[in-house]
């Protein structure tokens, strides 16, 4: 970590950031100078930053504030190490951090580490979970009283419709998506495909497949990180909020997950297109969690408005082969890639919880040989399945009630995410809906 400092003497000052609960990044800034001690002994702030509510507010109840004295944490630097900030005038860099208490021990409300903890397990049974993501946002021209799509910096015109996998909408914002790519490099987020999907200004870019979880994690949160600061200095927004316009498909972040063995072999792989018994306990594990686990997929006001039916965002708890209505879809392809993609999560995630919870979901179904009904065929919308929660009051009620949760996530955790979350529904009330969209465009 101190060589790519000294590689790097352009660079004045550094923040170290780690993320609460809803994603967010919290922290400091440090002059470089004063760096290596960071890297050496680690920094202090308290617990309770890391359950922060929305508007970044201590939670009212919180037992970490007052009744606790508001005690420190010790963050220490991540195996990610320094990177750069491009969406920064100044040459910066980025020093992702994660908490522990005094003694050493994992601060059991950090997401990151409630997300090794289940990797951990996986590497138990001699398993590794390798992970891709597809995250969607939007570009959106934010400076008038009503949200448009930005003017296209090549034409000056903007877009008034969708113009799904349009090669003209690309090109249309192709000098911020030439700055996005090089940042990624820059940063080693690894950006593959971009496409133009089905909402005004909505994109989606893929990252490549990775075997260790929380690289992946840190990858979408990171990229979130960059796409939205760097719209910014674009002279537009970037938003990974799950519906900012009504009338059109909200931004989604599906998951692709495989597991493999200790030979480096697919364990989903049955050399068919059906994939092994393995597959299925985990699907099954995947549907077992789902309706409890949705406030993570499903964390704010907003992202109820994305579940609806008919609009490319899953409702009803069902499988499918090649079935892009259900919540879990077994994409075809070489029997070697079999994999599951869970399709629920909204743009709006925490992408440590939401891999989390989709990981320890399927690892309980391996573990109890679960079987899942009948995979679905058809329109998923149109059949009688169970359904997901479709209130942020219902999600928060299953998550709090839940006994599969705690056998993957900690107490502590689910304590403090219940109590973040009935704040934020208490005083959300409050707001317009004018009000809401500018309190998640920037945030989440």
């Amino acid at each position: 970590m101190k060589d790519w400092l000294r590689k790097h003497p352009e660079v004045r000052t550094i923040r170290v950031a780690a993320v609460d609960l809803n994603g967010q990044a919290r922290g400091k800034r440090v002059p470089a100078r004063f760096a290596e001690s960071v890297v050496k002994s680690g920094t202090r702030f308290p617990f309770s930053v890391l359950n922060l509510d929305i508007w970044g507010e201590d939670i009212d109840d919180s037992p970490l504030v007052f009744e606790q004295g508001d005690q420190d944490g010790v963050l220490k630097p991540t195996e990610r190490g320094f990177m750069p900030m491009p969406w920064l005038e100044a040459p910066t860099a980025l020093l992702p951090i994660w908490m522990f208490r005094e003694n050493g021990t994992p601060y059991e409300g950090d997401p990151r580490h409630a997300l090794n903890a289940v990797v951990q397990r996986y590497k138990a049974r001699g398993l590794t979970p390798v992970c891709a993501m597809e995250l969607e946002f939007f570009l959106i021209d934010d400076s008038g009283k009503t949200m448009q799509v930005p003017a296209s910096p090549r034409s000056g015109r903007r877009r008034k419709a969708a113009e799904t996998l349009s090669i003209r909408a690309l090109d249309a914002f192709d000098t911020f998506f030439t700055d996005l790519y090089d940042a990624c490099e820059a940063m080693d987020i690894p950006a593959d495909t971009t496409t133009s999907e089905t909402g005004l200004g909505q994109f989606e870019v893929n990252l490549m497949h990775c075997d260790d979880p929380l690289r992946a994690a840190d990858d979408a949160w990171l990229f979130k990180m960059l796409v939205k600061g760097l719209a910014r200095r674009h002279g537009f927004a970037a938003s990974f909020m799950a519906k900012p316009y009504p009338e059109y498909s909200g931004s989604g972040l599906h998951t692709h997950f495989s597991v493999i063995d200790e030979k480096g072999e697919n364990v989903f792989d049955s050399g068919g297109p059906k994939g092994t018994a393995m597959l299925r306990h985990a699907v099954a594990g995947c549907l077992n969690a789902m309706a409890d686990s949705t406030l993570i997929f499903a964390p704010h006001q907003n992202s109820y408005d994305r579940l609806v039916p008919g609009k490319h965002a899953p409702t009803s708890i069902g499988w499918g082969y090649e079935n892009r209505t259900a919540a879990i879809r077994i994409p075809a392809g070489s029997p070697s890639a079999r994999r599951i993609e869970h399709r629920v999560a909204g743009g709006d995630v925490n992408p440590y919880l939401m891999l989390a919870a989709i990981l320890g979901a399927a690892l309980c179904g391996i573990e109890d040989g679960l079987e899942p009904p009948a995979p679905v065929s058809g329109n998923a919308y149109a059949m009688d399945l169970p359904q997901i929660p479709d209130t942020w009051e219902a999600a928060i009620d299953a998550f709090e009630h839940s006994d599969t949760l705690y056998r993957f996530l900690p107490k502590e955790l689910i304590r403090n995410m219940v109590q973040t979350k009935r704040q934020e529904l208490h005083y959300i009330a409050e707001l317009s809906p004018e009000e809401q969209v500018e309190l998640y465009l920037d945030t989440v």
